[in-house]
């Protein structure tokens, strides 16, 4: 009688989850080893979404599995989404948030898992060699490295794309590409994964490269409870990508408008 009370009330505590819930914690599932340290890029200039929206899925993450996370600069200043040059914000706008970093390039926990390169106007700043430079050293000693909108420029640069299959920003496919000439660009694709660097187009699409991420690292169960958690609709096809039709990228890098 007690084994089948128990048995009761263990699928009454799982039955909120299959309706699509979150009544119970998620039962662990995905890669024996998942990562528990992560590691964000800032830079001037850098998108918010792209960082902001990785960060909310792992901070709910964090609340079923350990995780750790370093906010990562050249300096420990605020980091600004400011543009580097007024050019950039012609229309004299002032809605930059800012952000502490929690660590130097110098400072940084060398036993990083996972490492995220957000995308953004900073991306093409000649101001950040210091940072390309350590994408370089970093990433043989890395598990796995995301790199969101734009952030796939930042890579390229590094050299960590040649002879990868990678996606970035339809809207600034054209832009962005040149920095990748022996990179094998996918015009259509809401994320790609080669190995075990996974790029995403544009900025919304971090969080459903960030969910997709978490469903191989720690389960189907676990990427759920996290999308509900964050009352949000994720997108689980790599090939889902309405925006190559809308800005029209192709093989080549040439960006051609409607």
């Amino acid at each position: 009688m007690l084994r089948s009370t128990a048995v009761f009330l263990l699928g009454l505590c799982w039955l909120p989850t299959a309706l699509g819930r979150t009544g119970c914690k998620p039962r662990h599932q995905g890669v024996p080893n998942p990562p528990v340290k992560y590691g964000m890029i800032l830079f001037q200039a850098f998108e918010p979404l792209d960082v902001f929206g990785p960060i909310q899925a792992l901070y709910m993450l964090s609340r079923i599995r350990h995780l750790e996370l370093a906010l990562i600069s050249e300096t420990m200043d605020l980091v600004t989404t400011k543009p580097v040059v007024a050019a950039m914000n012609p229309m004299d706008s002032n809605v930059f948030p800012t952000i502490p970093p929690s660590h130097t390039l110098k400072t940084v926990p060398k036993d990083l898992d996972v490492l995220i390169i957000p995308g953004g106007l900073g991306t093409r700043s000649p101001l950040i060699n210091d940072t390309i430079a350590y994408l370089a050293e970093t990433y043989p000693k890395l598990q796995y490295l995301i790199t969101v909108c734009t952030g796939a420029a930042l890579a390229a640069r590094a050299g960590l794309l040649d002879g990868r299959r990678a996606t970035t920003n339809k809207a600034s496919w054209s832009s962005t590409v040149t920095f990748g000439p022996k990179t094998k660009w996918i015009p259509h694709a809401r994320w790609v994964v080669d190995g075990n660097i996974w790029t995403s187009s544009g900025i919304s699409a971090g969080i459903d490269t960030t969910l997709a991420f978490i469903e191989e690292m720690y389960g189907k169960e676990n990427a759920t409870y996290v999308a509900n958690m964050m009352e949000y609709e994720r997108h689980e096809d790599p090939s889902w990508d309405p925006f190559a039709g809308i800005f029209k990228p192709n093989m080549t890098g040439v960006l051609t408008a409607r």
